[in-house]
């Protein structure tokens, strides 16, 4: 299991690089150029004579549930264009106009509940990268960067308008060049659309409709032609902020107390693919709360970037992901224990030259709690396309955290480096039709003392991995391994010291059965050691089944054994201390979710099985109502019941969420949680009005309770919460294009 077999890499490697890259043939569309006075009306109606002079793309074909089949419904996509903007209008026809299905609003809402329409835009042609746009019938606009995952927290400017009628629903979107970053010596670009009809669970492609394939490949897109004489303006944009904050601490004579404060961000197209940003007081207000959770693991959790400033551009930065060596996690910049510290000034280059794509950024903090003073954060990322889908890339970040000439009240630290390299080889044409995958890794840092105590094994991580992502079959193997002083600076890492083998494999057949669309059998095996070869975890989980139903709905039954060597005490609990020694333990699990498309829809989970010395039963659930479009309700709850001969505890995690989208350019939404490991219960309420694509207006409002015991004579278990902190924002932005 330490070794994979080299001839079996070695052969499907060649396969990989030598498999055909002539795309298949692919629909093309023309777009239209229009005078820059010709006026379009945005209101989702295309009855503007200048719609007709555009030929429609037609064509669509099922990727479900019927592979290759034609749609139970007609879609029709015009393009026209300008010297500033691209339009699309889209018909999309259905012979039950009741029957269209739009409950979400809000700016970037999941539409797995709703009918949908998709596009993307690869700008470069590059196969690779791009561009994610989405429209509901409500109205909702939703929008992400393409790459390794699909990035939808960037905001795009642009407009969408849509109308329901008779015939289904249609909709009119513009997007001006300056949003976009785009090879100007191109008179095309890649463009694919899909369609989902929610009731019929039915989804439709342009282009790349097998199942192998999909919207978010670009390689498998159309071509937009005709393109020509496209202007980003000047490519400046100014986005001053301005936020005020008001704070109550605890204590029900102390004064309230409010600061304001302004910033600004400036970006500039250096060329028409390459932007420089510069970003100055960054402030941080609207950002929603990070949802809690429960650790009864020895590992620490990772909660994902909510911050736009990071967020935007982030693509380029995904590194190995698979493998999960993390040499950059920007939570690890302007946060410290999940506090936030004061961003000072930043600078962000992002785009492509060529066949490179390109990230920097530079960062500067101000102090962090205790001793920590203020830091500069450098990361520099770049990729290199290789043939049809690859690419080999290069990382590199710096964590300088040094105190001024004669000041000691802040920590002075030596400047901590960390350099890696990734390759990822990617073909859609393997054997004719399959996806397959080969990623290699390397990652060093610097030697964190600067006094020569580790080796360079010690100090990196390293791993290949063998990808099969295909619809009916599908399998990986990976071997990675990571030195016991591996710890990025700005990166990530739970674990070290260990070297893991991971394989599985996994079979979803497709019944010929009207009401089982597929089910799934799959293995899953992990094998653990120290670097001396010791064992210290093993993992095997089997999906005994999971059946995802035409309905939506889906049910899935695993059962697992988990082998864990503690070569140290863990304490579990401030009372309760696991001890050293090899354990094994069989869990299984059986969860249900039903489609989120009905007004109630819900999941649920059951895990009982061994943990640790002793047992553990986990019950999960989540019920959401929809009763009209714009409203939603959502309330969660996570329990863990554990016995253990240490000792017996339970641990319970609720969540209630709300939102009203009053439109889909005004929002409130809320949460509220609580876990009785913190004892805190916080709530969460922001609201949201879009004046206009890139100026919001924000309103925030959180209170955090700590429960304590009221200790009461007679009243021993009686509860009272007692506020820990309570305050607000109001955040104005408004963004200047010239």
């Amino acid at each position: 299991m330490q070794r994979m077999n080299t001839r079996a890499v070695s052969v499907l490697l060649i396969a990989i690089v030598t498999a055909p890259l002539t795309a298949q043939d692919r629909p093309t569309v023309e777009a239209v150029r229009i005078a820059d006075d010709d006026r379009i009306d945005l209101d989702g109606h295309l009855n503007e004579d200048i719609w007709q002079a555009a030929s429609s793309a037609t064509g669509f074909r099922q990727q479900d549930p019927a592979e290759g089949a034609a749609p139970t419904e007609t879609t029709e996509i015009r393009i026209l264009y300008d010297s500033r903007s691209l339009y699309i209008g889209a018909l999309l026809h259905d012979s039950d106009p009741n029957g269209v299905i739009g409950h979400q609003r809000r700016r970037d809402a999941g539409l797995g509940t709703d009918d949908r329409f998709m596009w993307v835009l690869d700008t470069f042609l590059d196969g690779r990268t791009g561009y994610f746009f989405e429209i509901n019938p409500a109205g909702l606009m939703g929008d992400g960067i393409l790459g390794a995952h699909v990035n939808k927290s960037w905001d795009g400017i642009w407009e969408a308008r849509v109308q329901r009628h008779e015939r289904g629903w249609s909709a009119e979107i513009r997007i001006p060049f300056s949003t976009l970053n785009f090879d100007p010596t191109l008179d095309r670009w890649g463009i694919n659309f899909q369609r989902t009809i929610r009731r019929k669970n039915e989804e439709i492609l342009w282009s790349g409709w097998r199942r192998n394939q999909g919207l978010f490949r670009t390689v498998h897109a159309g071509h937009l032609t005709g393109l020509s004489g496209l202007s980003q303006g000047l490519g400046l944009e100014v986005k001053p902020y301005t936020v005020g904050n008001w704070t109550r601490p605890p204590g029900t004579d102390v004064n309230a107390y409010a600061t304001g404060d302004l910033g600004f961000d400036v970006s500039y197209n250096l060329t028409p693919s390459l932007r420089a940003a510069l970003t100055v007081n960054t402030d941080f207000a609207e950002v929603e709360v990070d949802q809690r959770r429960v650790n009864l693991t020895r590992f620490p959790l990772r909660f994902e970037e909510r911050r736009d400033f990071f967020l935007e551009g982030s693509g380029v930065y995904a590194f190995a992901v698979s493998s999960g060596p993390t040499p950059y996690f920007s939570r690890r910049i302007g946060l410290v224990n999940g506090e936030p510290v004061p961003i000072t000034a930043g600078a962000r280059l992002g785009g492509q030259a060529g066949r490179y794509e390109l990230g920097f950024q530079q960062i500067r903090t101000g102090s962090g709690p205790g001793s920590l003073g203020p830091e500069d954060f450098t990361v520099a990322r770049v990729k290199r396309s290789l043939f049809a889908q690859s690419s080999i890339g290069l990382i590199y970040t710096r964590r300088a955290t040094g105190a001024r000439a004669g000041d000691t009240s802040f920590v002075d630290l030596p400047d901590r480096h960390t350099f890696g390299w990734d390759l990822d080889l990617f073909t859609s044409r393997f054997l004719g039709r399959y996806n397959a995958q080969f990623e290699a890794f390397a990652v060093l840092v610097t030697d964190p003392t600067g006094n020569g105590g580790t080796s360079i094994g010690d100090r990196s991580t390293r791993g290949i991995r063998l990808n099969f992502p295909n619809d009916e079959i599908r399998f990986h193997t990976s071997l990675r391994e990571f030195g016991t002083a591996y710890d990025p600076a700005v990166g990530f890492i739970p674990r070290v010291g260990f070297r893991r083998v991971q394989p599985s494999v996994a079979w979803a057949p497709r019944p010929d059965l009207d009401w089982l669309r597929q089910v799934t059998f799959e293995f899953f095996f992990e094998y653990l050691t120290d670097l001396e070869g010791r064992l210290l975890t093993r993992n095997e989980r089997l999906t005994l089944l999971e059946a995802a139903f035409e309905s939506g709905d889906n049910i899935e039954v695993e059962v697992g054994r988990n082998f864990e060597r503690l070569d140290a005490p863990f304490r579990i609990r401030p009372d309760i201390e696991i001890p050293l020694g090899a354990y094994t333990n069989v869990e299984w699990q059986v969860s249900a979710r039903t489609t989120g498309r009905r007004r109630l829809s819900g999941n649920a989970s059951f895990t009982r099985g061994g943990f640790w010395t002793g047992d553990r039963t986990v019950l999960e659930g989540g019920l959401t109502a929809r009763p009209t479009p714009g409203w939603a309700f959502t309330a969660s709850y996570e329990r863990n019941d554990v016995d253990l001969p240490e000792g017996t505890f339970v641990t319970n995690l609720a969540r209630l969420a709300g939102s009203w989208d009053v439109s889909p350019r005004a929002s409130i939404t809320s949460n509220l949680q609580y876990d009785d490991v913190s004892r805190v219960l916080g709530l969460f309420a922001r609201a949201r009005w879009i004046l206009r694509p890139g100026n919001d207006l924000f309103l925030v409002y959180t209170h955090n309770w700590r429960e304590t015991p009221t200790a009461l004579p007679g009243r021993p278990d009686e509860r009272r919460f007692e506020t820990l902190s309570r305050g607000g924002a109001a955040k104005l932005t408004y963004a200047f294009r010239f």
